[in-house]
């Protein structure tokens, strides 16, 4: 039967035989006991789950010819940005005036690297959040990625292979929301580079008011330790 001690005071040092350890009850250390030089690996951290990272807008390229920054005016198969007042209105990505201009596609590319802290072969997502300005399509508007993982040699990693496995899924509202598109994290570690290329598709046949969509922001969301 194992010893039980209560309310031990230790002043000096604290030793254990050969192969005795000491099993702490969660929680019992807690952040105000640790040092600031305690040295604690990362693997030993807590893990916090799909954190954002913002993807700031003049990361976004033309996605054809990437050493070009979005235009300020969508057209032919390239979103803009639309860069607003300072001050008074934010930036945002915007796939033009598409009211009665049929099935359409536009298409912006960005890299992105994952953090320091992602825990290797975890949840990665790219989180796009759209809607429409002013008026909706008649049909469809649907926002999609595609990513590809880059490896160091100036190539794709695997056959290549498309990592995100979530559908086009629609923006079609006056109301914003949140699409997360989820990526295979097979492969996928600290400092991964990966190519990624969004799309609004918007079918739309009506001639009235201005059918604009547009994304409001775009986030890299991973789990990650420290």
């Amino acid at each position: 039967m194992a010893n039980v001690l209560d309310n031990v005071t230790i002043t000096g040092s604290l030793s254990f035989e050969t192969a005795a350890t000491m099993t702490a009850p969660d929680n019992s250390v807690t952040n105000a006991a640790v040092t600031a030089t305690a040295a604690i690996d990362r693997s030993k951290l807590a893990q916090d789950s799909v954190q954002p990272f913002i993807i700031p807008f003049t990361d976004l390229r033309v996605w054809d010819a990437m050493a070009t920054n979005l235009p300020a005016t969508a057209a032919n198969d390239d979103l803009a940005i639309v860069g607003g007042t300072f001050g008074t209105a934010a930036p945002m990505v915007q796939a033009g005036d598409l009211k009665a201009a049929g099935a359409t596609t536009r298409y912006a590319r960005f890299l992105v690297r994952l953090p320091a802290e992602y825990v290797d072969d975890e949840t990665v997502n790219i989180r796009v959040r759209g809607g429409m300005e002013t008026t909706v399509a008649d049909t469809t508007c649907t926002a999609d990625i595609e990513a590809y993982l880059l490896d160091k040699d100036g190539a794709l990693v695997g056959s290549p292979t498309d990592l995100c496995t979530t559908a086009a899924t629609t923006i079609n509202s006056l109301t914003a929301a949140n699409i997360d598109f989820t990526l295979t994290d097979t492969n996928l570690v600290s400092g991964s580079i990966v190519d990624v290329r969004v799309a609004i598709a918007c079918n739309d046949a009506a001639t009235g008011t201005a059918v604009t969509p547009a994304i409001y922001s775009l986030e890299l969301l991973a789990d990650i330790k420290g």
